[in-house]
């Protein structure tokens, strides 16, 4: 295997469907009485014939192939049913693989589910232990980790707790506390780190990093917070559809997914995003004068969101704006038609047309999306710019100042034009 601690050959797992693992005995002979009929499952969920449109079965990998090699950093991404978590459970070995093969060397730490791992029955410590033992590791060395690993989770005064007493913030402290300082060689994490608090993901990423630069160790990390991936990894693999879709540093991955999200969102129609409050008759990009925008404008430009759509469905709490997103995915900023709150300007029954300001001298230089958004303020999303959403593409060239000083593209984000005086 050379350097590699990870190599996937020819990889596939094939699932079947509608025969067993319903939940229940009776619901299991339902589907078993329909096939031996050879009627439709009556317990198929849909859109479970995936990928491959058999039906009996799907892909949820299909022949995938790539290595690992220690001590690197590996950022897993794709959209909800792409394969991630299939990928994940095959190396850590919950499942085996159709065909193919999987070779590990050395020990494998998983953080794929909050709870994973842990005997709701027993205490935090003992659970400790429990996992500890599952990694192979004596009763010493898992001595020698404890106190570490009770201090990283920031819940020492539990620690003696049932975990079934636990919230989900407090189990996944204890499960990421004793994944990664336990004696592992590779080092799994899903999305599970997503229930955590703001403050404990950074924490956790800050180790995950720690973890592999000064002790070698594999990381292989999943998230659907681009920022989380970029921070922590240095190489990416993107899936779509149970396979492969590019393979290579998580700079080219990130921007290849965000790439391939927009094409997707822009060939659906208006009419797919619509919705019990409104349905969407245009969303583009005018100037001032009221003409769309399209390619790419100046930095110094000023230019406005166009919303076009009918009202079937008033509430006192709907919202209804956009969010910009740089070419990595990360978000700059929201904005609502309810910011600067006016009654006489709220959104009525049929025909509305609104727009928002584009700050002019604000964004650097750049490609950005413009993604709409919509909800009811604080209880649901009706439109979510973080899932599937129609989208505008922005490109900024130029016009960032005058002055014979700022000729091209500055560092960061945001490049504002402010104001400077001389006191003295």
């Amino acid at each position: 295997m050379s350097d590699y601690v990870i190599k996937v050959e020819n990889v596939s797992k094939y699932y079947k469907l509608g025969q067993f693992n319903n939940g229940t005995f009776f619901r299991d002979m339902q589907s078993w009485i329909a096939r031996k009929k050879g009627k439709d499952d009556p317990n198929r969920k849909i859109g479970e014939r995936l990928y491959d449109g058999s039906e009996d079965g799907f892909f949820a990998l299909n022949n995938i192939s790539f290595n690992v090699i220690k001590g690197e950093r590996l950022g897993i991404i794709g959209k909800n049913g792409a394969g991630k978590s299939t990928l994940l459970k095959l190396l850590s070995e919950i499942t085996r693989p159709t065909s193919g093969e999987i070779c590990l060397k050395g020990r494998v730490a998983s953080l794929l589910e909050v709870g994973t791992g842990f005997h709701p029955e027993m205490t935090g410590r003992e659970n400790i232990y429990l996992n500890g033992a599952i990694l192979g590791m004596r009763r010493h060395e898992i001595n020698s980790k404890l106190n570490d690993i009770i201090e990283f989770s920031e819940i020492k005064e539990h620690i003696d707790t049932p975990v079934k007493r636990y919230s989900s913030g407090m189990y996944v402290r204890l499960a990421f506390a004793v994944a990664a300082n336990l004696d592992s060689d590779i080092l799994i994490a899903d999305e599970v780190l997503a229930v955590g608090d703001a403050e404990f993901q950074k924490k956790a990423i800050g180790k995950m990093n720690d973890i592999s630069s000064s002790e070698g160790r594999t990381v292989l990390f999943v998230s659907h917070q681009m920022n989380a991936v970029k921070s922590l990894c240095d190489k990416g693999l993107v899936l779509k559809k149970g396979k492969i879709a590019k393979l290579g540093s998580i700079e080219e991955c990130i921007t290849y997914y965000q790439k391939d999200t927009v094409q997707e969102n822009k060939s659906e129609p208006l009419s797919n995003y619509d919705n019990e409050f409104f349905k969407l008759r245009n969303y583009t990009l005018v100037d001032k004068d009221g003409k769309e925008v399209c390619g790419i404008i100046d930095n110094n430009q000023k230019t406005f969101v166009h919303i076009e759509f009918d009202v079937n469905k008033t509430h006192t709490a709907f919202t209804i704006g956009y969010a910009i997103y740089d070419s990595m995915g990360s978000l700059i900023f929201w904005s609502y038609s309810t910011d600067m709150y006016d009654k006489t300007k709220e959104t009525h029954m049929g025909k509305n047309i609104i727009e928002g300001e584009v700050p002019e001298h604000f964004l650097n230089e750049g490609e950005y999306q413009i993604r709409l958004m919509s909800s009811i303020h604080f209880q649901e999303w009706i439109i979510n710019p973080e899932n599937k959403s129609p989208i505008i593409e922005l490109s900024i060239k130029g016009g960032l100042s005058d002055s014979p000083f700022w000729t091209m593209k500055r560092p960061g984000i945001c490049a504002p034009l402010l104001n400077w005086e001389v006191l003295e």
